[in-house]
């Protein structure tokens, strides 16, 4: 595959002639630190109902934001007009904010060290631009892809989607780094729906594919992923769900498909291991975190064979980079080794607070005008060394459940207690899958289902899943990041019935 080269306008762009402006005014008025991010965002988002088209939507989002320290205290402004004369305004206006802020600001700034990068530039791995096919084409194959699925008996309905970005960046700062990134993801989704009229319900089962720091040949043939056996495959398995019986509710065994298993990550360890979160910096809104720093080093989090990596370099993740919005490299870390709770997730304010002499990378602004905030990495589980097929696993579980695709889920403000539904679930008998059963959702404790994992899949299982939309902050801020893992088995997993639970 060849390399792709970051793109020839977001190249010409002034980018140095703004740096020099606003460094430079942000030092003459009184900082000591300053940093230039230039944005520019392409976001499509296409959608079809029953193959015909409902929405198609080409945004740009393009501009220049300044951060500055000023006497220990950060000041922010930002503008969507790119000259020289701006950017040193902008970095002034920076200052004043600093200035004003001063009387309220308790803990002075200090920023971990960090090697500086010159002249240095990054892409993800891609292969086609999503944004130099014609829309029409994209339109043409989710039709497409629609037309196969609503020629099924039993499918009503069906729901087609691409959401792609492409995310450029110039940053510089006052310490000497000037960098130049960009990186493409694409989200595609076929969702197929079967209405019962008389018993007034209906069923759905989307497609598997996960979002992916990739390009159009996603979505495009069956090289990346497989659309014709799944496509051809949907209906069937939509038909057998229709007519599964209900789950009984209690305690159960349970084998998770990785394709269900990545929210579960990302929603009780991925969030709960953000430093910020963890000292109550998010607590006003997306809550606070059982994982307190007292706890790092001897909390054990889950079972011996569990290690959870944080990484910033895995090829295809979504928050996959080259360099944080703080000039930080990209890398790869243990947030729990063999069980134990061992790290957090930082940036350069945060980590010299902890301790830690340097940044782990993770500082990201979802727009030029938003200030770059601790935001998470593409956080995994690890597979066994021995390659431990998913059928091995259901092989040691005599009555319980197999689950697949995600779906809703639900978890308390300090990511402790939870619950999380599904796309598929299959009885398992005497260590066979055994039909489907449907409306189950099982519940837990962080701790308490991560202990409860008795085996994980070996390197063929494990695959990354993910997310366009992960939220946090205030003012909201979105972020995309992939968690990878292999299948695993949880042993005496609480399972409830969701129609029962809804008092039907």
């Amino acid at each position: 595959m060849t390399a792709r080269t970051i793109d020839a306008d977001f190249l010409a762009l002034p980018h140095r002639a703004l740096a020099d402006a606003a460094l430079s005014a942000a030092v003459q008025t009184g900082a000591s630190y300053a940093d230039l991010r230039v944005h520019r965002i392409t976001s499509e988002i296409i959608q079809l109902r029953d193959g015909e088209l409902e929405t198609s939507v080409l945004t740009r989002e393009l501009g220049l934001a300044v951060r500055v320290i000023v006497a220990g205290t950060w000041g922010f402004a930002s503008h969507a007009e790119l000259s020289a004369e701006v950017a040193a305004d902008t970095a002034r206006r920076a200052v004043e904010v600093a200035n004003s802020l001063a009387a309220l600001n308790a803990e002075a700034i200090e920023l971990a060290e960090e090697p500086v990068y010159e002249n240095a530039m990054w892409t993800s791995s891609y292969e086609i631009d999503p944004f130099e096919v014609p829309g029409a084409e994209k339109i043409a194959v989710l039709a497409e892809y629609s037309g196969r699925l609503l020629a099924s008996d039993g499918v009503d309905h069906v729901s087609a989607g691409l959401h792609a970005v492409k995310e450029q960046t110039f940053y510089a700062d006052t310490f000497g780094s000037s960098i130049t990134q960009q990186r493409v993801r694409v989200l595609p989704t076929l969702d197929a729906v079967s209405v019962d009229p008389a018993a007034g319900h209906f069923e759905s089962m989307r497609t598997l594919a996960p979002p992916m720091g990739r390009g159009w040949e996603v979505v495009a043939g069956d090289r990346v992923w497989d659309w014709s056996t799944e496509l051809a495959r949907l209906p069937e398995l939509l038909a057998e769900k229709t007519k599964a019986p209900s789950v009984t509710a209690g305690v159960t065994d349970l084998v998770i498909d990785p394709t269900n298993l990545w929210l579960t990550i990302h929603e009780s360890i991925g969030h709960a291991t953000e430093y910020d979160r963890a000292i109550g910096y998010e607590s006003a809104y997306a809550g606070t975190s059982f994982a307190t720093p007292d706890k790092l080093g001897s909390m054990r989090y889950g079972s011996p064979v569990m290690t959870v990596t944080a990484d910033r370099t895995v090829e295809h993740g979504l928050a996959t980079i080259g360099f944080d919005d703080e000039g930080v490299a990209a890398q790869s870390w243990d947030l729990v080794r063999d069980g134990i709770f061992v790290g957090y997730q930082l940036d350069r304010v945060f980590a010299p607070r902890l301790g830690r002499s340097r940044s782990n990378g993770c500082s990201y602004a979802d727009s030029p005008h938003h200030v770059p905030i601790q935001r998470m990495a593409n956080v995994s589980l690890a597979p066994a060394a021995e390659d431990i097929a998913t059928e091995d696993l259901i092989s040691r579980v005599d009555d319980g459940l197999y689950i697949v695709g995600d779906k809703s889920w639900s978890i308390d403000m300090q990511r402790y207690n939870f619950q999380f539904t599904g796309q598929r679930f299959y009885r398992i008998r005497n260590g066979r899958l055994a039909g489907q059963v449907r409306d189950v959702a099982y519940q837990s404790s962080t701790t308490d289902f991560w202990n409860s994992m008795e085996a994980v899949g070996g390197p063929s299982t494990w695959r990354l899943g993910g997310a366009f939309n992960c939220g946090k902050a205030q003012p909201g801020q979105v972020a995309a990041v992939s968690h990878g893992c292999p299948s695993a088995l949880f042993r005496g997993v609480n399972v409830l019935n969701t129609v029962a639970e809804a008092g039907h």
